[in-house]
């Protein structure tokens, strides 16, 4: 259905809504457009995903250092589980036994698993790949493991998740046109194995992956094979794997082109607050990364004035708040001193802390993108994005 409308900017648009899938209660509404920048609402039994969104990543069923409601008062509406790390421990059959992996994680909104693909690329030398799937060691046990396209979806059914990813290979870059040709035509064949294990299952969504490498053709050849499977969203795989912001720009250039307008868009596992900018400004819709988790873990903040490490000694005595500004409990109680502090001493408290105000900052960028989509003044707020954060951080005392 296609209704007119004039958002505040002054941009008319078409909120496009899409009930594709009979009486699936998944659908994807697009509600403005500012450039190639789009926000819209992804409806699932489970919740609301306003987009663009950023997904938190909970590898093992947890984001590391966060309760389940705190990461909810990020604003987060969804999480990233991963395939992979389940499926090995404590298996999907036990988390389907003990009732599913929302209730499983005290998670009730909507969780995104990932099919395993890329962490089993990841296992290189323990790996071996064939047409079938792929065979590998455990990394805990050395165990041996088949994943296959059934097999993941078969797992991600287990697990309960609201939306599936098929089965891919994710070759690391650099490789030769010839190894990404190769790989990505396997990936569409593993895509429509995985279109037909997943099978008819109402409320749940499953989405497609395009690969190609840095190669238009390639990219182009392997979303018209997507599409002609049919998914009830496309992600854009392959990236942020070794090839830089630069050359990851220059595909999300024209790939967001090549897929439907009218299903969410998700670019995997990325990442800087810079690059997330970057791929909503040309038409991503979701995307994941561990970073700002992983960072709060390891002493470093992102925040709208740039990067700082709160372990430099120039924080230690400064009695201020890493961002004036930021609404994060963080922000609000704890001085840079303190947060100094614990880190040095090897607190839990501080991954605590440090995570919680890092997925704070990440989800206000989220929400900031969407007013101003919304408002038709996109390039605006990117420019003072950009601006903001050139300014680094506050002088020190």
């Amino acid at each position: 259905m296609y209704g007119p409308g004039v958002q505040p900017g002054g941009l008319a648009i078409a909120t496009i809504r899409c009930m594709w899938a009979g009486m699936n209660s998944f659908s994807f509404s697009l509600h403005a457009e500012s450039g190639q920048a789009r926000t819209g609402v992804i409806s699932t039994p489970r919740g609301e995903i306003r987009t663009p969104a950023f997904m938190p990543v909970g590898t093992a069923a947890t984001v590391k250092a966060m309760l389940p409601e705190s990461v909810r008062e990020t604003g987060a509406d969804i999480l990233l589980g991963n395939t992979y790390h389940l499926m090995l421990r404590p298996t999907a059959e036990r988390i389907a036994k003990l009732g599913g992996l929302h209730k499983f994680m005290n998670w009730e909104r909507p969780i995104l698993t990932d099919s395993g693909g890329f962490q089993v690329m990841s296992l290189a030398g323990l790996r071996k790949l064939n047409e079938q799937g792929v065979t590998f060691k455990s990394h805990i046990d050395g165990s041996k493991h088949e994943l296959t396209p059934e097999r993941s979806m078969e797992i991600q059914k287990l697990l309960g998740s609201d939306i599936v990813m098929c089965f891919d290979e994710c070759p690391a870059l650099p490789a030769t046109d010839k190894e990404v040709a190769e790989s990505m035509r396997l990936s569409m064949r593993w895509a429509a194995r995985s279109k037909e294990a997943f099978g008819d299952r109402p409320g749940h969504a499953l989405f497609g992956i395009m690969q190609g490498g840095v190669t238009p053709e390639l990219r182009e050849e392997s979303a018209k094979a997507l599409q002609e499977i049919g998914f009830d969203g496309y992600a854009v795989g392959g990236l942020a794997v070794g090839e830089g912001q630069e050359a990851m720009f220059g595909v999300l250039d024209y790939a967001p082109g090549y897929l439907p307008k009218d299903r969410p868009r998700y670019l995997m596992g990325v990442g800087k607050p810079d690059d997330i900018v970057g791929a909503v400004k040309r038409g991503i819709d979701m995307m994941d990364c561990v970073l700002p988790s992983r960072s709060g873990r390891t002493g470093q903040v992102w925040t709208r004035y740039g990067f700082l490490n709160i372990k430099n000694a120039r924080h230690q005595d400064d009695p201020r708040p890493i961002d004036e500004n930021c609404t994060c409990p963080t922000c609000r109680n704890y001085s840079r001193a303190y947060l100094h502090h614990v880190f040095r001493s090897q607190e839990i408290i501080s991954s605590m802390l440090l995570t919680w105000h890092n997925l704070h900052y990440y989800q206000e960028i989220m929400a900031g993108m969407r007013e101003a989509i919304a408002a038709g003044r996109f390039d605006t707020w990117e420019t003072e994005f950009h601006a903001q954060r050139a300014q680094g951080d506050i002088e020190q005392l």
